[in-house]
């Protein structure tokens, strides 16, 4: 989302500002240096070695690399979204210092800022748009909120933890009452109960064959799940 400044800023008096199109270089008493500049003359800096192996396969480098993997894009996009993100921050630091002390000698840094601030989010919206990440909108509650995101990882834990228990519970119970079963139905019907217990093991035996031969090992071993 991109906050447009349609509304012309105005003084406490009434008195309207003007927006200067391209205002004067004039330096402002905190100023902010782009956080990504490092990260872009790194970026910027030929690789020698990757350039000599290439010269020597008769292929001119170029100065980006053709294989570079999805995940690696996906990093340096989220960094760069970071830096965006933290310059921002600054500038809005800036902008609520100057308009807290505003006087008439603060009015061009306050358009720079301003502007500063309009294209700086500009940018954070486009870089954003390389990178495909999910946040659950507890974590931005969480923030709204002002408090720890990380509480939304404590909960889901927590939660997951709670189900376990309950599903293991579950299974706890209905193996109890399989066992159960099988010893009243054993007192009234020894034969069926006999069958039975011959079905279910030829059933396992034959799973497990099926089971060795799908798990077999290149060197002719075989990996099996030990029962219990």
């Amino acid at each position: 989302m991109i906050w447009s400044l349609a509304a012309r800023p105005v003084l406490f008096d009434g008195t309207p500002l003007v927006v200067l199109p391209e205002p004067r270089p004039t330096p402002p008493s905190d100023p902010v240096l782009p956080l990504s500049s490092d990260y872009a003359m790194d970026n910027a800096a030929p690789n020698p070695s990757a350039a000599a192996a290439a010269a020597g396969n008769g292929v001119q480098a170029s100065g980006t690399a053709g294989g570079e993997r999805p995940e690696d894009a996906s990093k340096q996009n989220l960094a760069q979204v970071t830096s965006s993100i933290q310059k921002t921050l600054g500038l809005l630091h800036q902008l609520n210092l100057t308009v807290s002390s505003f006087n008439s000698a603060s009015q061009l840094p306050l358009l720079q800022r301003l502007n500063a601030l309009v294209a700086e989010l500009d940018t954070m919206q486009k870089l954003a748009e390389g990178c495909n990440i999910q946040v659950p909108m507890e974590v931005v509650n969480l923030i709204d909120d002002g408090k720890n995101p990380d509480e939304f990882t404590r909960d889901v834990l927590n939660s997951c933890i709670a189900k376990n228990q309950i599903t293991k519970g579950k299974t706890d119970a209905f193996k109890s009452l399989r066992k159960h079963l099988l010893e009243e139905l054993e007192q009234a019907f020894p034969e069926d109960v006999e069958q039975y217990r011959e079905i279910r093991a030829t059933s396992a035996a034959e799973a497990k064959r099926l089971a060795q031969s799908q798990s077999s090992l290149p060197n002719g071993d075989v990996k099996v799940k030990a029962e219990h």
